[in-house]
C-alpha cells in the first residue's frame, strides 16, 4: 500500500492561477450564453405571436428583471468574446508564456469589466 497518498483533500487550499480562472470563467460564460439565447428565443417567439404577446413581452422588458438578465446575457457574451479573442492570439503564438498568460488575463478582465460597466449604462 502506498502510505504517502492523499486521504482527505482540503479543496478550500487548492489556488488556480488567473489564466486558469479567466480560462474556467470562458467555459461557464459559454453556458451562460446557451441557457440566454433559450430565454431570448422564446420572448422572441411570445412577441411575434400575437399583438397581445408583443404586449406582455414589452411589459415584461420594462422591468428590472428582465433588465438585469439582459444585462447578465450580454455580460456573459462580452466576456465570452474578450476571452475568446485572447485564445485567438494565444493559438498565434502570442502569449503563450507563464508572465504573458498573467498579463493577457489582466488585460481580458480589465476590457470585460469596462465593456460590460458600459453595456450596462446603454440598457439603462
Amino acid at each position: 500500500m502506498n502510505s504517502k497518498r492523499p486521504v482527505n483533500l482540503d479543496l478550500g487550499k487548492f489556488h488556480f492561477p488567473l489564466p486558469a480562472i479567466i480560462s474556467i470563467l470562458h467555459r461557464i460564460t459559454g453556458i451562460i450564453i446557451f441557457v440566454g439565447i433559450a430565454f431570448l428565443l422564446y420572448w422572441l417567439d411570445v412577441s411575434l405571436d400575437s399583438e397581445e404577446g408583443f404586449r406582455q413581452v414589452s411589459e415584461l422588458l420594462d422591468g428590472f428583471l428582465a433588465w438585469f438578465v439582459l444585462w447578465g446575457i450580454m455580460a456573459g457574451l462580452i466576456f465570452h468574446l474578450v476571452a475568446g479573442i485572447r485564445h485567438l492570439f494565444m493559438d498565434m503564438g502570442i502569449g503563450e508564456t507563464l508572465e504573458g498568460g498573467r498579463l493577457s488575463s489582466k488585460i481580458t478582465i480589465g476590457v470585460s469589466v469596462v465593456l460590460i460597466i458600459l453595456a450596462g449604462i446603454w440598457l439603462w
